[in-house]
């Protein structure tokens, strides 16, 4: 992916400090937003069915993954990262990931959003930040009215891969397959993301066959 110059983005409007990598074209979004070229997978009409959201968490960067789901098929709508620039005051951080994710939230309109759970980390550091990545994402979703399902990991790769100590390749690369991808999302953030939208699609589709079974 390679950055736009910003004599090259013409008449947009001022988006956040945050970078918002868009993943199926080279555009970056950074402090001018340009439209990601629209493809026949990656595009924002709606279509019947639900729209996912999927969100790896972090501050460092964030995957994101918006699909639809329409019967049995999964569509890529959109997918990438948001990243925000290290050496940089951790609430400057948290309020761009957060005015990034509102951004795509009014953009792509999503009907739910899955998270990836917090789990123990040994890492202490590590997992504080997330947690509070976590936060203001959720907070920005709650904002929207739209429902928040969290996954662990291992909730994760049983819906991708049917094994819950699958190989992070395994999983990207299924996501690839199910998505009907040409090449798995980079970085890995992004595979996350998208993985984590799959699962919630399958969950919410056996769901809605337990709620159909209970109502006979």
């Amino acid at each position: 992916m390679r950055p736009l110059r910003p004599d090259s983005l013409g008449k947009l409007g001022r988006v956040t400090g945050a970078n918002i990598w868009y993943n199926d074209k080279e555009y970056i979004c950074s402090v001018f937003c340009r439209e990601p070229v629209q493809t026949k997978e990656a595009n924002n009409e709606r279509r019947a069915g639900m729209r996912i959201l999927g969100i790896d968490p972090g501050i460092a960067i964030v995957g994101f993954g918006f699909i639809d789901k329409q019967g049995h098929k999964l569509v890529p709508v959109q997918y990438g990262s948001i990243q925000t620039e290290a050496h940089t005051a951790e609430a400057l951080r948290l309020k761009q990931v957060y005015e990034a994710m509102v951004q795509l939230l009014d953009k792509y309109k999503p009907d739910a959003v899955a998270i990836e759970k917090l789990f123990f980390n040994r890492n202490v550091t590590t997992a504080l930040t997330v947690g509070q990545a976590r936060g203001v994402l959720m907070l920005a979703a709650e904002q929207k009215g739209l429902p928040i399902a969290e996954y662990t990991p291992l909730q994760v790769k049983q819906a991708i891969v049917g094994y819950g100590k699958a190989e992070k390749k395994q999983v990207q690369e299924m996501v690839r397959m199910f998505l009907h991808l040409s090449a798995v999302p980079k970085p890995d953030d992004v595979a996350d993301a998208l993985a984590i939208a799959i699962c919630h699609a399958h969950s919410s589709a056996l769901q809605q066959k337990i709620n159909e079974v209970n109502k006979r």
